[in-house]
């Protein structure tokens, strides 16, 4: 089964992590690139990307005749998606073990950021019944 595992930040400015000291960023990017690594050796990482802060998002609209309209900065929000992982995994539960791993990523001082990470199935189709 295969689940998306979004990291999201709660601020309205772009990542804070840009206001740390180098050594904890770091070891916060070694964190994540270690995690990475397991996966993707385990088999289970399909693909992850990390994002760009709200502060470059736009909303994008199609209008009547299908030209995009874009509206946006939003900063009145108050979370945003900051990186997202596709794992391949067994269970519900193996998806719900590496997020809370992803979780713990150290912050400044090596303290454990537990920041919330949304767990979602991936669906591979629609139901069958609306087949």
């Amino acid at each position: 089964m295969k689940y998306m595992l979004m990291m999201n930040h709660a601020g309205k400015a772009a990542y804070p992590i840009f206001n740390w000291p180098q050594e904890d960023i770091k070891a916060h990017i070694g964190f994540m690139i270690g995690l990475n690594k397991k996966l993707r050796e385990a088999g289970e990482l399909v693909s992850c990307e990390g994002l760009s802060g709200p502060d470059q998002a736009k909303s994008v609209r199609a209008t009547s005749n299908g030209t995009p309209v874009t509206d946006g900065v939003f900063p009145e929000a108050k979370e945003f998606l900051a990186g997202y992982w596709i794992v391949d995994v067994e269970s519900p539960e193996r998806a719900y073990q590496i997020a809370a791993q992803a979780s713990a990523a150290p912050g400044v001082g090596g303290k454990p950021l537990n920041m919330a990470i949304e767990v979602r199935e991936v669906m591979s189709g629609p139901p069958p019944e609306f087949l």
